[in-house]
């Protein structure tokens, strides 16, 4: 079962002054939909190439409390994304029981949903570009 985080806990876990990649670690797996703009403190480890990288991944984060995963909306990629994380993690550490408690979430709505509330602060987005959300709509 997927358990989600929302953008606002997200950016109060940020703004908590815990530090990425130790206390937690926010993992964007979008592909060419990276551009843009991205969680500060995040990785982007693009969906296409997430099989070939998740042992290491699993390895880097074995004493990483808080894993999230998100892609644009949140509904296939980031979610798939954790659940083969979930399983790999248990597959590789289960035996050398060296790793530390692990909760893996993901992002509800995606980057979407998030740079959409927080484009504006640079303590939460980086690299944000107005022309790349832009609708084509307006």
């Amino acid at each position: 079962m997927t358990s989600y985080i929302t953008g606002d806990e997200l950016a109060e876990l940020i703004r908590s002054g815990k530090t990425p990649k130790k206390d937690y670690l926010v993992v964007d797996v979008r592909d060419d939909d990276y551009v843009g703009g991205n969680i500060v403190g995040g990785v982007n480890m693009p969906s296409r190439e997430f099989l070939n990288n998740v042992d290491l991944l699993v390895k880097e984060t074995k004493d990483v409390p808080l894993v999230i995963f998100h892609c644009a909306l949140s509904q296939v990629r980031g979610p798939k994304a954790a659940r083969i994380y979930k399983e790999t993690r248990y597959n590789v550490l289960s035996e050398t029981k060296s790793a530390s408690p692990n909760i893996v979430l993901v992002l509800r709505d995606g980057f979407t949903g998030f740079q959409a509330k927080y484009k504006d602060d640079a303590k939460l987005i980086e690299n944000w570009d107005k022309d790349v959300w832009a609708s084509d709509w307006s």
